[in-house]
């Protein structure tokens, strides 16, 4: 009786510990590559639709205003010109913000965060780019609403 016990708890304790995992795995962020077709959804994010369902990814270290903000739907704009419907991959680092993924992102081996910044559309958010795109910054983008978690702490 005391082993039949014991397997039933240890089969309940197997089950409710599995779905605790499932419960909380969507939590955890993903560390790696994807790579599917390009979805722009502003000057900052993305979703890949690969297989499954799309994965929605926030550009590593770039901060375009928002659609509704001075310069965001040009940048939400041209970002659709460099990569919408095209192959993409991206490099997720692991981390997450407001559900989204976070990486930087290719189309042809170009970033195409880099783009967006270099076109003047977005600024480098240096607390998280660690100043990767610092260089290709343009004086015009200055106007441009930039977020206080850019800044480095």
């Amino acid at each position: 009786m005391t082993v039949t016990r014991g397997s039933k708890s240890t089969t309940r304790n197997t089950i409710a510990l599995f779905l605790l995992a499932l419960l909380v795995a969507p939590a955890y962020a993903a560390k790696g590559t994807i790579a599917g077709n390009c979805r722009v959804k502003d000057g900052d994010t993305i979703w890949v639709d690969g297989q499954g369902d799309p994965v929605e990814v926030r550009l590593n270290g770039v901060a375009a205003p928002e659609p509704r903000e001075p310069g965001g739907k040009q940048a939400t704009e041209f970002l659709r010109t460099v990569c919408e419907g095209q192959p993409v991959k991206c490099e997720l680092d692991g981390s997450k913000t407001r559900g989204r993924e976070v990486g930087i992102c290719y189309v042809n081996d170009a970033d195409i965060g880099a783009a967006v910044i270099d076109k003047g559309l977005a600024r480098d958010c240096t607390r998280f780019s660690g100043g990767r795109y610092a260089g290709l910054e343009k004086p015009e983008a200055k106007y441009l609403a930039f977020p206080g978690y850019c800044s480095p702490r």
